[in-house]
């Protein structure tokens, strides 16, 4: 008789974090209780995620006022259209796409400012040895060349597209992953990585011209 074949092992899946699924399924529960008209349900997933949402459209309007009012209206609009939710997504990206598209909308209409900070960027800044050398300085001139490059990358950011710009501010200054991002910007993973492939050299590009 031959020897029996030995069971294969059942491929590994792989598995959420208990404590990510937890989050997940408690967001669901209040989703629905909030689409059911249980208004401290949705006073509970606005705190959830305001001030995530807030500094991301301070990132790009670089005015406290505005992220505010930005931000009001995108959980006023989001709590109007929460029927519409079909939960495809998380609800923190579904509410972050439509802070996006309403502070895009803003700039578009007062041709605003996008802040970013030197430290919020990672474009590979170690490559470039005049940008290293202005860091790493520790005589007084340091600060007021630091304070002149910050300036010189706000105006480098204002000469990206609004995708590029966004794309930047989503993940360098959020931390949000690749496709998270593609949710938010309706597009592919691959594309958010070109864009921002793209705005980085643009960027890094623009500040290394400034020192030479």
């Amino acid at each position: 008789m031959s020897d029996p074949k030995p069971r294969q092992q059942p491929a590994e899946t792989a598995q959420v974090p208990p404590a990510q699924s937890a989050n997940r399924m408690e967001e669901q529960d209040l989703v629905h209780k909030a689409r059911q008209g249980d208004l401290a349900a949705y006073d509970d997933l606005v705190r959830r995620y305001q001030e995530r949402i807030y500094a991301t459209i301070y990132h790009m309007t670089s005015n406290h006022e505005d992220a505010n009012d930005l931000a009001q209206d995108t959980f006023i609009k989001a709590h109007q259209a929460l029927k519409s939710f079909k939960g495809g997504s998380s609800f923190y990206t579904w509410v972050y796409r439509i802070a996006v598209n309403k502070t895009i909308n803003f700039l578009k209409q007062r041709k605003n400012r996008s802040h970013m900070s030197l430290n919020d960027l990672d474009f590979n800044a170690e490559n470039d040895p005049d940008l290293v050398a202005l860091v790493s300085d520790k005589t007084p001139r340091r600060d007021a060349a630091l304070n002149e490059l910050q300036k010189k990358l706000n105006e480098g950011m204002q000469q990206l597209s609004e995708a590029h710009r966004m794309v930047v501010v989503l993940h360098d200054v959020q931390g949000l992953p690749h496709d998270e991002i593609a949710q938010i910007m309706d597009c592919n993973e691959g594309t958010v990585r070109s864009r921002l492939f793209y705005a980085r050299q643009q960027l890094q590009g623009f500040l290394s011209d400034y020192l030479k």
